[in-house]
């Protein structure tokens, strides 16, 4: 069959098979836990700006956010009670995802999907019906276990099912899902806030069920991924899964099935993952982006921009309706232009991506500050007018439109592809839980900012997109087609790199005994 061919280009070999109707219907499946996130992203901005929620579960807040009377634009919305509120699900989810490590490699990613599905489907469904502040607050927590169970489940069940051609287009599908729960929150608390009563958060909260839905109901009908399955012992089963995902005949998978056999046996070698991850010397290079990636991505400001939207509009002096179709427009924004990292990632290669759309943002952050200090300067009294209003969201757009094709897809392809697996499941947990506590982080500190720095916290958020960017150029090589198993040996030739893998298996360590006798004997 002309498809059993392995080609070799030239570095990395590629082996047979397509993107069939199967892996993409899987990939999609757990893609929606990008969705979750993003939803819950979106809402909370909605919810924290709600009136009838507020005098529900915050009465003292609303009652002083009417009594005070504040000239300071930028001191407007500076509570931490709010804040925290908005943090504890991400505070959960940085929790959960140490426990996906383990629950990930025990009974393998597709039911860590669904575990994280039916959590945050109860949690949706606590929230909708909540009257009291202990049953939200337990819903939230729920909701938070969901998400940290799914943003770590799901990228690496789309890197391991993918072929390493496609893999990047197919695991952009998990922040494209990002960004249409990101957009669906928008336009839920845009019609939901006109309903009479003042229960459409409720509806809200609720809604929030049908993408967790999705994925149990979803993952009850794809396949663990074939690594999985390896790695718990299930060996024909595993080939199966690989012939059918790839489209072709178990003799033609024979090679690729090989090398994840032998990368499987590799990492039953790693007796205590976590400790060699922290303090053995192979993963080194590994190590630093689990923990820089996902700290970088938050310091680029996405989620103050995102989950504050509203507020923020409402800040500058946007009307309240005006403030939430302005997020929606981002929202749009997001949506669209994630397409390009879609498209592009496994052409241009993920560095492109990264360096194109940073410089675009801190050109962007720069002139977002720069309208806001001239209208506002450091009192932060005045209203913005019209066409200043126009620049800001248009400025937003362009910054948000940068992060769709590099910090927000490429941020959570890199992790997923980079770690081998000895480590991959717990690599994924800390960059999960970095991500999670940094989010939670810069949300509760984001508002305070916004009134100590004023305009300056974007020049603040600029200043580290410039420094990433050259963390980026400097540091990052090139993974795109590169199959998962053969990720390893780019690390021992980046020129960087190289310098600082020890390399402790038994191969290595023969292959430097000869060369130390052969020294010895000349």
């Amino acid at each position: 069959m002309p498809g059993a061919v392995i080609v070799h280009h030239a570095r990395y070999k590629t082996y047979p098979g397509e993107v069939t109707g199967y892996v993409f219907y899987s990939c999609l499946v757990a893609s929606v836990g990008g969705c979750i996130f993003g939803y819950d992203i979106g809402l909370t901005a909605g919810l924290t700006s709600t009136e009838s929620f507020l005098i529900m579960f915050f009465p003292d807040i609303y009652r002083q956010q009417k009594e005070q009377v504040i000239t300071n634009q930028y001191c407007k919305f500076d509570s931490q009670e709010l804040s925290l509120f908005g943090s504890s699900l991400f505070l959960s989810a940085a929790v959960a995802s140490l426990f996906a490590s383990l629950m990930a490699r025990t009974f393998g990613r597709k039911w860590t999907l669904f575990s994280a599905a039916s959590a945050y489907v109860l949690g949706a469904c606590m929230g909708g019906v909540a009257t009291t502040f202990p049953v939200l607050l337990t819903g939230r927590l729920l909701l938070g276990v969901g998400v940290g169970l799914c943003i770590h489940a799901s990228p690496l069940y789309i890197s391991e099912m993918a072929p390493a051609q496609q893999r990047g287009m197919l695991n952009i599908l998990f922040q494209f899902m990002i960004t249409i729960g990101i957009l669906s929150a928008s336009l839920t608390n845009y019609f939901t806030a006109k309903f009479i009563g003042g229960w459409g958060w409720r509806v809200g909260l609720a809604l929030g069920a049908v993408p967790g839905g999705v994925i149990a109901l979803g993952s009850l009908a794809i396949p663990d991924t074939p690594i999985s399955l390896l790695t718990r012992g299930d060996t024909e089963t595993a080939r199966a899964v690989l012939s059918q995902i790839r489209g072709i005949g178990p003799d033609d998978v024979r090679q690729e099935f090989d090398d994840l056999v032998s990368a499987c046996e590799e990492s039953k070698a790693v007796v205590n993952p976590w400790r060699e991850l922290f303090f053995g010397g192979r993963y080194k290079p590994q190590l630093v982006f689990a923990l820089t990636v996902p700290f970088f991505q938050q310091l680029t400001g996405i989620n103050v921009i995102m989950f504050y939207a509203p507020v923020l509009f409402k800040t500058m002096g946007f009307r309240q309706d005006a403030s939430i179709v302005s997020s929606v427009i981002t929202g749009l924004v997001n949506v669209f232009s994630t397409f390009v990292a879609l498209l592009t990632a496994d052409k241009v290669g993920r560095r492109a991506l990264f360096l194109q759309g940073g410089t675009q943002m801190i050109i962007s952050q720069i002139l977002v500050g720069t309208f806001i200090g001239l209208q506002f300067g450091l009192s932060g009294t005045g209203a913005i007018s019209e066409q200043y209003a126009m620049c800001i969201v248009l400025f937003v757009c362009v910054y948000v439109a940068g992060f769709a094709w590099s910090w927000g897809p490429m941020g959570w392809l890199i992790p997923s592809e980079v770690y081998p697996l000895g480590v991959r499941s717990q690599a994924q947990s800390i960059t999960v839980a970095v991500n999670m506590c940094f989010t939670a982080f810069i949300g509760q500190i984001f508002l305070t900012l916004l009134c100590h720095l004023r305009f300056g916290l974007f020049f603040f958020f600029g200043a580290w997109l410039l420094l990433m960017t050259l963390f980026i150029a400097v540091v990052l090589p090139e993974t795109k087609c590169v199959p998962l198993e053969e990720v390893s040996h780019v690390w021992r030739k980046h020129w960087f790199w190289r310098k600082y893998i020890v390399d402790t298996s038994a191969d290595a360590r023969g292959a430097e005994m000869r060369k130390r006798i052969a020294l010895e004997m000349s």
